[in-house]
């Protein structure tokens, strides 16, 4: 399993486009209260359990992020918890596979 993964919005059955993340400030007020954050304010790079996210360098609404695993043998809890609390989908970068938590 890749180390490296894409964090997008989950496809809805009956629609072909994905919908956006959200706002940056959304999603930077939304992953502090899960001790996922930025080291200093208005940086791109937020730190969790194990993980690194990437967020892209935009104001407007969040299409994807990247998601690095750090610590392999914590990252999966949170992961897992995140990605059922905003509804996301985690896809690893080299294989293309889809994790759906």
């Amino acid at each position: 399993m890749s180390k490296h993964f894409v964090i997008q919005a989950r496809m809805e059955e009956d629609s072909t486009e994905r919908k956006s993340l959200g706002t940056r400030e959304y999603i930077l007020s939304s992953l502090a209260s899960y001790n996922t954050m930025p080291e200093k304010e208005g940086d791109d790079l937020l730190w969790g359990p194990g993980i690194r996210i990437e967020l892209p360098p935009t104001e407007g609404d969040v299409q994807q992020m990247l998601l690095h695993i750090v610590e392999e043998e914590i990252a999966w809890f949170p992961i897992v918890r995140l990605a059922r609390q905003f509804n996301w989908s985690v896809t690893d970068i080299e294989t293309g596979r889809e994790l759906k938590p």
